[in-house]
């Protein structure tokens, strides 16, 4: 029977010393005294692989450009990609790191149709606004790109033809989604249904977001058309298919070679396709928003968008440097790390590889595919296409420093499971790990030594405490560089706030502040001792927070006085700080997140996205439920007035911009059916005006608040008409927003006890005239 033992503290710490060896210590000792530190290797643009030298390719999954980038999707790829840039260029490897903006597909074509733009004013809209996000961020990106340039084209349509040419195309038919209503083939995202995996009601053509699963558009129960909710019917179109049957030898030589760098999710997944059998994958697709197929007969349809994005590494690398190919034609030298969450691994383990492998070229693969579970938010899940979380915007808006949040989501980064995003726990954690160890201790050090040493590092002689305490540093920084050389990247948080406990207890045992005052020479020196070996320790967190907490890093090492000459990580503990230096002036590095502040915060998102541009009133994409209350609120004469306006204004611009036809008709539809609603609503509100009037007695005379009211809503009328005048919208809507108009004018004159005025504008221009003649 085995029986678990409850040890006090002091029986660990002395356990811990049993097992320091003499030669661990001997060791830490040398290398505290080391003093030839490697200084940083200069970064000179664009960066190329070294023959000889560590080649770090890291490539994050391109976000789409139909929203705000949500907290999901920063952990989940830019910034986990982020992390392991700066910890490999700590350690001088060669590293470049790409990424860049998804924009060809369906969901730019969808986002397109919401705004009434034309798909390229809508990637040009979110590539600044992504830009901008993850700049805030802090992602240090060598070259953030996009996919909708001409070296994507001609990057893609050269892989295509090279397949093309070596035999591993096959033509065939696909059933596909038609709408009649809309008159177009249903792409993916364009149609909405019921999973046939797990019954949710809300499953994508393409993939289903509560199982994960994928799926084809036409496998949908219940299928709708996502523009005009109408039920599509199935039609079959010609098509090119990926022949991954016939490549799957390669494939699957290739994996076992490589497979052992990825996340234990991404090789389950990737073997999970290869034990089902793998199919023909069609890379084609009837729409017009995506790169051309150079092929006759299938020049009237674009590549696949799963087909096309990944080569957008390529493309965007060719962005930044003419000489792309000497990273990504170079299996040798160059080791390749790509980061995602697992909803994207099958495309990037299976597809993109076989296309690769399939062109016959030495194209550079993934050597580590790091995968992530999913960040839920609070209850819930993120999801960018509906706007449920908190998203890049919103964090800046909360007033909480980026760096506390990328402390916290890597901190939560779900890593081997599904992990949760949490205000409270955010909360919690800032206080806690943040301001209680790391921020008390970085502070009181330094301030004492500000205080006490003149801002100046005392000199030092170490006794065995505090070559123990140097072994046990080694052993966390150690254990650091380890786990992030395997991506680990939240386990490698722990050993950070070890060593900073390490240098809390040092401070609490030792108590400088009271050997500082001792009349015993001996006590003087070891309060120097404790504080010099504490701030160096302090400059060692600051390179080993650079990866997470950049900014902080920095103002750190401000304080401490020290270049970024220091941001060479090693796997030893060294004195970067020696006796003499002269530090800067200490400051609190953070500050305390209020219940208040969490309260309101949660209050405000409550697990939506705040400030998104949601869709206008009619809009064909939302539920028959919101359109039913929508009819309940908005649907008078005098708001469905201004939602034609707004619709005929957008099918303006979508037939100036050339937009698409099947955008077009979409659009016109739309406005069709809001011109009948409009009808439908003035017929209603004439009845209304032509039943016969209440009782006097039920007609009171009308308060001084009535009168307030109907007042301003004339005038708010008048401005409605005076703004439906300048935009030139169609006559039937400024005819309807004029009857309005004299409609409530009437209303005031009776409330007012006056005449009132002709409630027919043709009758008022009727009479005009007759005055001119």
């Amino acid at each position: 029977m085995n029986f678990k033992i409850k040890e006090t503290h002091t029986e660990q710490a002395e356990e811990e010393e049993a097992a320091i060896s003499e030669e661990e210590i001997e060791e830490a000792v040398k290398y505290w005294a080391q003093s030839n530190i490697p200084k940083p290797k200069t970064i000179i643009h664009p960066v190329l692989p070294v023959e000889g030298e560590r080649n770090i390719l890291i490539t994050s999954a391109l976000p789409y450009v139909n929203n705000f980038p949500h907290l999901g999707n920063i952990i989940g790829c830019v910034l986990s990609a982020d992390v392991f840039a700066r910890y490999c260029r700590l350690r001088n490897y060669n590293t470049l790191y790409i990424c860049g903006t998804d924009e060809y597909g369906t969901a730019t074509e969808t986002k397109a149709l919401e705004e009434g733009l034309t798909p390229q004013q809508i990637c040009d809209k979110y590539f600044k606004l992504h830009d901008e996000v993850y700049k805030w961020f802090d992602i240090s990106f060598d070259h953030f790109g996009r996919t909708t340039t001409p070296n994507q084209t001609k990057i893609a349509q050269d892989i295509f033809l090279k397949l093309h040419r070596n035999n591993y195309l096959v033509e065939d038919t696909m059933e596909q989604l038609l709408c009649q209503h809309c008159k177009i083939f249903l792409a993916d995202r364009f149609v909405e249904g019921t999973c046939p995996l797990c019954g949710y009601e809300d499953a994508r053509g393409d993939q289903c977001d509560k199982c994960g699963k994928l799926v084809n558009a036409v496998e949908l129960k219940l299928p709708r058309c996502k523009m005009c909710r109408h039920t599509p019917v199935i039609k079959t179109s010609k098509h090119l298919f990926l022949d991954l049957p016939k490549i799957e030898d390669k494939l699957t030589s290739w994996m076992e070679s490589v497979t052992a760098g990825w996340t234990h999710n991404a090789r389950v997944i990737a073997n999970s396709w290869i034990k089902e059998g793998l199919k023909p994958r069609c890379i084609t697709r009837d729409l017009k928003w995506g790169t051309p197929v150079p092929l006759e007969g299938y020049t009237d349809k674009v590549f696949y968008v799963w087909f096309d994005a990944p080569i957008g590494y390529l493309s965007i690398t060719a962005c930044y440097t003419e000489k792309w190919e000497r990273w990504w034609k170079n299996r040798e030298q160059v080791v390749h790390y790509e980061f995602m969450a697992k909803d994207n691994v099958p495309f990037h383990s299976v597809v993109f590889p076989s296309s690769q492998l399939g062109t016959h070229d030495p194209y550079t693969l993934v050597n580590h595919l790091i995968a992530t579970e999913y960040l839920n938010y609070e209850d819930g899940k993120f999801s960018k296409s509906r706007g449920v979380g908190v998203f890049g915007n919103n964090a800046q808006e909360t007033g909480i420093p980026a760096d506390v949040w990328r402390f916290y989501l890597l901190y939560v980064r779900p890593e081997s499971q599904d992990s949760t995003f949490s205000w409270a726990d955010l909360m919690t954690k800032n206080n806690t790990e943040l301001l209680n160890n790391l921020g008390n201790f970085a502070n009181r050090a330094l301030s004492f030594l500000e205080k006490n040493y003149d801002s100046c590092v005392p000199s030092m002689t170490l006794g065995q405490e505090e070559n123990m305490l140097l072994v046990r540093i080694n052993r966390e920084l150690k254990q650091y560089i380890s786990l992030l050389e395997n991506a680990k990247l939240r386990d490698a948080i722990r050993p950070i706030f070890s060593i900073s406990r390490l240098g809390n207890q040092l401070m609490q045992a030792a108590q400088p502040w009271v050997l500082i005052k001792s009349t015993k020479d001996e006590e003087k020196k070891r309060a120097g001792t404790v504080i010099g070996l504490c701030a160096n320790i302090i400059c060692q967190l600051s390179v080993m927070l650079l990866p997470y907490m950049p900014n902080l890093s920095g103002k750190l090492q401000e304080q401490l006085g020290v270049t970024s000459d220091v941001n060479h990580l090693i796997p030893e503990f060294t004195c970067r700080l020696p006796a003499g230096h002269r530090i800067g002036k200490p400051a609190p590095l953070f500050q305390k997140i209020e219940q208040s502040l969490i309260d309101e915060l949660k209050q405000k998102f409550s697990g939506a996205q705040v400030g998104s541009a949601a869709p206008p009133p009619g809009n064909p994409a939302a539920t028959p439920v919101a359109k039913e209350a929508a009819s309940d609120s908005l649907e008078t004469p005098e708001n469905l007035v201004l939602t034609v306006a707004q619709q005929g204004d957008k099918v303006r611009q979508l037939k100036a911009a050339k937009a698409e036809k099947s955008i077009v008709t979409a659009a016109v539809a739309e406005l069709l059916d809001l011109k009948k609603r409009l009808a439908t609503a003035e017929e209603a509100a004439k009845q209304i005006h032509q039943a016969p009037p209440p009782a006097a007695t039920e007609n009171p005379t009308p308060s001084s608040s009535d009168l307030e009211n109907l007042t301003k809503q004339v005038a708010e009328q008048g401005d409605k008409v005076r703004g439906l005048k300048t935009a030139k919208a169609d006559k039937a809507s400024i005819d309807a927003a004029v009857a309005a108009l004299l409609d409530l004018k009437k209303q005031l004159a009776l409330a007012e006890g006056k005449d009132p005025a002709p409630a027919n504008p043709a009758a008022s221009k009727g009479k005009k005239k007759g005055q001119q003649k």
